[in-house]
């Protein structure tokens, strides 16, 4: 069998959306892709793309991506034909040769019949990232916090003071100045008003950020609102900060108009896990992350 892998180029763009659509269209909560967002999003990632063409045919792609998250597949996707394992496991060798570090890895559904492929081609699961929905059905009273504190909206022209906050909570840098306009960019509702903060000494010392789920309200027809995670400085946490801040969210978001609420958090962030629990989120998808050490 004579498969061609090659780079991708503009000319397979439409080709590309229509495998990815295929591929992907009973997944979890689905959108499908158009094109022009799409090539954006590849332009904005850098993603490297290759192809797998058969007789002139595209049959197969796959995508790289050096993240702030690691080294990833991004993608997998081969046409459903006998040769798909053959043309998936020959795009995954070719892609593995991009990686500049020692381990890369992607992210399947938990339960896929799939896993054991992956494993096969030397992957193991290792950890795992849940989404977590929960109802708004009205304004919930917020815990108490230290009488030193103050809750509020983070104000115009303090999004330097807003990005050092988070990377230090988090411990590395997660956001870079410019996500503020980037996310009003996304969302034409969307002001600094979103973002609810603690402050403490003139400092912000923690940070939940709420956005309305623009994409899944759109092709859904929901009204969804997105929390992002909680970020509180080492020397502030145990004060009930992050949980205040994200019940401040989520009536703020019902107060937009909101009947939902989504977020993301690791299987293995307990502490994320416990504070979502009790402001009644539930567990709606589960992914795994497939690692695999390179020699």
């Amino acid at each position: 069998m004579t498969v061609q892998i090659r780079s991708f180029n503009g000319k397979d763009l439409s080709n590309l959306v229509e495998l990815l659509n295929e591929a992907r269209r009973e997944s979890y909560e689905f959108i499908p892709y158009g094109e022009e967002k799409f090539l954006s999003q590849i332009q904005e990632w850098n993603l490297k793309i290759l192809m797998a063409e058969k007789n002139g045919e595209v049959v197969g792609s796959i995508a790289y991506n050096n993240g702030q998250w690691g080294e990833e597949i991004e993608w997998l996707a081969v046409s459903e034909t006998s040769s798909r394992k053959f043309v998936e496991n020959l795009l995954v060798r070719k892609i593995e040769k991009c990686v500049k570090g020692e381990t890369i890895f992607t992210v399947i559904d938990a339960g896929s019949p799939k896993t054991d492929e992956w494993i096969e081609r030397g992957y193991k699961p290792e950890g795992g990232l849940y989404h977590m929905t929960a109802k708004l059905e009205g304004l919930k009273p917020l815990p108490k916090v230290p009488e030193d504190v103050t809750l509020r909206s983070l104000k115009p022209k303090e999004e330097k003071e807003f990005i050092e906050a988070v990377n230090a909570g988090f411990g590395w840098e997660r956001l870079k100045l410019g996500a503020i306009q980037r996310w009003k960019s996304r969302s034409p509702s969307f002001t600094e008003e979103w973002i609810h903060v603690a402050e403490l000494d003139n400092e912000i010392v923690s940070v939940v950020v709420s956005r309305p789920d623009e994409e899944y309200n759109k092709y859904f027809g929901g009204r969804r609102g997105y929390l992002g995670p909680a970020a509180t400085l080492p020397q502030c946490r145990g004060k009930n900060l992050a949980f205040a801040l994200t019940l401040r969210a989520m009536n703020f978001l019902f107060k937009k108009g909101m009947d939902s609420v989504a977020l993301y958090t690791s299987e293995k962030n307990i502490p994320s896990i416990t504070l979502s629990r009790k402001l009644d989120f539930e567990i709606s998808h589960h992914w795994k992350f497939m690692h695999k050490k390179l020699s």
